[in-house]
């Protein structure tokens, strides 16, 4: 049964939500020969990463609603009703999907950079990808193999954001290991008094 969020974890929430919200202040990233990357993704990863699945979720899930009441919250500025009728709306709602993944991953045991790397990758782009891209075809009538091969031009964006995610988690780890939430032990009459990084 889940329980309620204490201060601390809605903390941690509020400061993720809002470094998604700033990251998609920024513009489109040119890198030369690739699809220009934008930055919001990249918070998503790391709230998946830092937060796991259930407080990365709820961070995404404020950004969202923000996003719904009309705040300029998602890049380029936009926001309103109208976002989730448009194109992207799958993958904006592959954020919540994403984001779950991406903590579960990356808590399912001790922290580690491959555990990180593999949240960012299969929850981060795969999972926003699973919702994104059928989502898109829906809406454009494009065919879903079509829509797919389309979006193979920002995967390697996608991978730089990963990496990216993966080296500031494993950084954070090292320097304030007190910014993740405490993992949870199956057993936890096992693991009573142990430290959770231990």
């Amino acid at each position: 049964m889940s329980t309620p969020f204490e201060t601390r974890d809605l903390a941690r929430i509020t400061v993720f939500a809002a470094l998604i919200i700033v990251l998609g202040l920024i513009g489109p990233i040119p890198v030369p020969g690739l699809v220009p990357i934008t930055a919001q993704t990249l918070g998503v990863m790391l709230a998946g990463l830092v937060l796991g699945a259930r407080r990365g979720a709820a961070a995404v899930g404020i950004v969202i609603l923000l996003a719904a009441i009309g705040l300029p919250v998602l890049s380029g500025g936009r926001g309103g009703l109208g976002v989730f009728f448009g194109p992207t709306v799958g993958y904006l709602l592959g954020w919540v999907f994403g984001v779950v993944i991406t903590g579960l991953i990356a808590h399912s045991g001790r922290r580690s950079w491959w555990r990180f790397a593999l949240g960012a990758v299969v929850g981060g782009i795969l999972g926003v990808y699973a919702l994104g891209i059928p989502l898109q075809a829906l809406i454009t009538g494009v065919p879903v193999a079509q829509t797919a091969l389309t979006s193979l031009a920002f995967l390697p964006g996608d991978l730089i954001k990963a990496a990216a995610a993966t080296a500031v988690a494993s950084a954070l780890l090292r320097a304030y290991p007190a910014a993740f939430v405490p993992l949870r032990s199956p057993r936890p009459d096992v693991a009573a008094g142990v430290p959770a990084n231990a």
